[in-house]
């Protein structure tokens, strides 16, 4: 099977394929696309267990002869690629929608037959009083929702809305986190002004690995397709604090969290269908193993 990866150069890609590589059953091939080849450098000397490298593809996602040249050959994707924290909202919806859906399409008509979608928890929008399951509708107006989720969520419906072959399955991400990753430290940016109590759901890159690298291997199960895929223990602002080495400014003991169950999800689906287990069920386990 030949995959191609988007997204290669970002935070998520740049650690999702090293790990596609050693995964990837004996034959298989990895092709990335990327607009910048001098920075697919260390993924080009990247090598799996037969030895077999990465593919380079160069070009832009969003130009329709790059896509045609990526897929020849092509069995599956996955769709990594995305805009967001502190772009222009027409750049979000560029990248995230209009983006992945020409990528769906162009996907399609090149005879793939699997398409992994990278989407966030954020796409639920409000919480419900209960973990949020990959059946719940979206309904916006939270704190964080925005161009971001909002173009996701679109994505997503246009891509499980395409007519033909090709198996779509989403992967909704938590806050992803680990391995030198500056997501952690750049949570303080909301932390700083969050409830002590309030909750925030994450997943180490190692098991957001192992969430997309099971959706685009796993056989179809009972026609489910979309899955969260997060740890096991949400954080609070404390936590956040305490793992930064920053101190909690008394004020926040005195907030009130207005929405307790926003971005919290259930991972029964993906523990069921396709025996997820996270390698890091919580932020401390992945402090405690120098995997932060």
């Amino acid at each position: 099977m030949l995959t191609l990866v988007t997204g290669t150069t970002g935070e998520v890609g740049r650690r999702f394929v090293p790990r596609l590589l050693k995964q990837a059953p004996p034959g298989d091939r990895v092709r990335v696309l990327v607009r910048d080849e001098s920075r697919a450098t260390a993924l080009a000397d990247l090598a799996g267990p037969t030895g077999l490298g990465v593919e380079i593809a160069v070009g832009d996602l969003r130009d329709s002869g790059t896509l045609g040249k990526a897929l020849v050959g092509v069995d599956a994707v996955v769709n990594i690629a995305a805009a967001f924290r502190g772009v222009p909202d027409e750049e979000a919806r560029s990248v995230n929608r209009d983006a992945a859906l020409e990528l769906g399409r162009a996907a399609l008509s090149s005879g793939v037959r699997r398409f992994v979608q990278v989407s966030t928890n954020l796409v639920y929008g409000k919480g419900r009083g209960r973990s949020l399951t990959e059946d719940d509708p979206t309904v916006p107006g939270a704190e964080m929702w925005g161009a971001y989720p909002e173009s996701k969520k679109a994505a997503e419906d246009g891509l499980l809305a395409l007519e033909g072959d090709m198996d779509v399955r989403i992967g909704r991400l938590a806050f992803v986190y680990g391995e030198g990753d500056p997501h952690l430290a750049a949570s303080m940016t909301w932390a700083a002004h969050w409830a002590a109590g309030r909750r925030l759901q994450m997943v180490h890159h190692a098991d957001v690995a192992q969430g997309l690298c099971r959706l685009l291997y796993a056989p179809g199960v009972d026609g489910n397709r979309i899955y969260n895929i997060a740890d096991d223990a949400p954080v609070t602002t404390v936590d956040l604090h305490l793992i930064n080495g920053v101190e909690v400014p008394p004020a926040l003991y005195e907030l009130t969290d207005p929405d307790p169950w926003h971005g919290i999800v259930s991972t029964d689906r993906i523990r069921h269908d396709l025996g997820f287990r996270p390698v890091y069920p919580s932020l401390w386990t992945a402090r405690d193993a120098g995997a932060l």
